[in-house]
């Protein structure tokens, strides 16, 4: 989809349009309803050119279009090697894993830690592909005989210790449109303005610390230094595709893009349906709430707007 179309004096998307990536020709298709799912990243990219809301501006803090972007604090893992345990790796899948929450939101007690929130953390391997599962010792040389002998003695003797960590809102987190550069089909370029804060980097250190408990406590034959989240934030490596925020919901249409029911204030027949939505991120991934938001808004639109068609909730 290239854009929304979007009568402001009535409040509605009338049509979307798109384009034939294989012939270039463009076409405009007429819209009672719009779902707008398009991932985060397109979500606001598409509300912003469309000009539905009013975009964020950190420096004043007004508007809701782009702000709230959130990620998680990943990165904090501790490896074991137990010479006498083994672990087949190869059994394992994606979401394998045991979890604890201890250390999770408010399920501890914060006091004189100097953050907020937690972390899950999860101990269990999820793969055992042979080039990327190569488990070694520090101070493993990265390559050469040595490097050999390890990864093939601990494959099957070693797996992580690891955590993923809440994101709270930073005013100065956002999601806005690119100034200089466009996309092919001539429109701004979504631009993330992002960094991990304080509050990201105590929780990190804190949490690495607790791995360390942990993996001593399995009285494992080896163990690696529990690393932790210090540097600033990278796209570049992959850590997870776990972003949210940008188009929030809220009971305040100036402070929210969306209200309960996921209907856009400036817009009563789009409903916009992911992660996205999301004020804050929590430590969990937001798959499983992306999923259950959609039902609720889906019911919404079923039992309610096509009876009425109209915002759902008055302010």
């Amino acid at each position: 989809m290239k854009e929304l179309v979007y009568n402001k004096s009535a409040r509605k998307v009338t049509a979307v349009r798109y384009v034939d990536t294989r012939t270039g020709d463009e076409y405009e298709q007429p819209a009672g309803i719009v779902i707008l799912a398009a991932y985060v990243f397109n979500n606001v990219l598409l509300m912003l050119t469309a000009g539905i809301g009013e975009p964020y501006d950190y420096r004043s803090g007004k508007g809701a279009v782009g702000k709230n972007y959130c990620y998680q604090v990943s990165g904090n893992s501790v490896t074991v090697f137990f010479e006498d345990k083994e672990i087949n790796p190869f059994m394992a899948a994606g979401a394998h894993g045991i979890l604890i929450d201890d250390f999770n939101g408010d399920n501890f007690d914060h006091s004189g830690l100097g953050f907020f929130g937690g972390a899950w953390i999860q101990a269990g391997p999820t793969n055992g592909r042979p080039i990327l599962t190569r488990p070694v010792p520090p101070g493993t040389p990265r390559w050469g005989r040595e490097w050999k002998k390890a990864t093939a003695k601990w494959y099957n003797h070693a797996f992580a210790i690891g955590a993923s960590g809440c994101n709270y809102a930073h005013r100065e987190n956002f999601l806005d449109l690119d100034p200089t550069y466009r996309d092919a089909l001539g429109r701004p370029l979504i631009r993330l303005s992002y960094n991990f804060r304080d509050n990201d980097y105590r929780l990190a250190d804190y949490v690495a610390g607790v791995l360390g408990r942990l993996g001593r406590a399995m009285n494992p034959t080896l163990m690696s230094t529990p690393s932790v989240q210090r540097s600033n934030y990278n796209v570049v490596p992959y850590q997870s595709t776990h972003n949210t925020g940008g188009t929030m919901m809220g009971t305040d249409p100036k402070a929210s893009v969306v209200n309960r029911y996921l209907q856009a204030w400036d817009a009563h027949n789009l409903f916009v349906m992911g992660a996205s939505v999301f004020p804050q991120n929590a430590s969990y991934n937001p798959t499983g709430m992306i999923g259950a938001l959609a039902y609720w808004s889906a019911n919404a639109i079923t039992t309610q707007y096509l009876k009425s068609a109209g915002p759902l909730v008055h302010t």
